[in-house]
């Protein structure tokens, strides 16, 4: 039987995340938060209310200062940053999945079995028609939310 780990501390996190070559250096415009960053890629962590390491940005690949997120749009998947789009290759996957493992591993976040598969998009934008799911027209009830139906078994 597995033994259960003992939750780092966000002051062991963070001597661990230095001894295994990351780079950590103060979050840039916010106080009490760290940026940690290995293979081109960052995240934002700080102190959790329990003592503990807390995520305040999710893994993404540095594209210029900011950490970019994965979105998705069926038939690629892309980074994107509020300035910059950039379309996602594989290289840039594997060493955002890699970064991302060795990051949980350390501040000891929970190992999900289909982040452990490959990349998690942040965002999802199957339909290519721009504002085409803001102009539908209304939805109706479904059938079981209608009441006093005539006709009904």
């Amino acid at each position: 039987m597995p033994k259960k780990m003992k939750p780092r501390s966000y002051d062991e996190a963070l001597n661990q995340l230095k001894s295994l070559q990351f780079d950590v250096h103060e979050a840039p415009g916010v106080a009490g938060r760290v940026r940690v960053s290995k293979y081109g890629c960052a995240a934002i962590i700080g102190r959790g209310p329990r003592g503990g390491v807390a995520m305040f940005h999710k893994p993404g690949i540095l594209m210029g200062n900011e950490i970019a997120i994965l979105l998705d749009r069926g038939f690629q998947k892309f980074f994107k940053t509020s300035k910059l789009e950039m379309a996602a290759t594989a290289d840039r996957l594997k060493a955002e999945h890699r970064f991302a493992e060795e990051l949980d591993e350390v501040i000891g976040e929970v190992s999900l079995y289909n982040e452990s598969l490959g990349s998690v998009s942040d965002e999802y934008m199957y339909d290519r028609v721009k504002g085409r799911d803001t102009d539908a027209p209304p939805v109706g009830l479904a059938p079981w939310d209608t009441t006093g139906a005539a006709g009904g078994h």
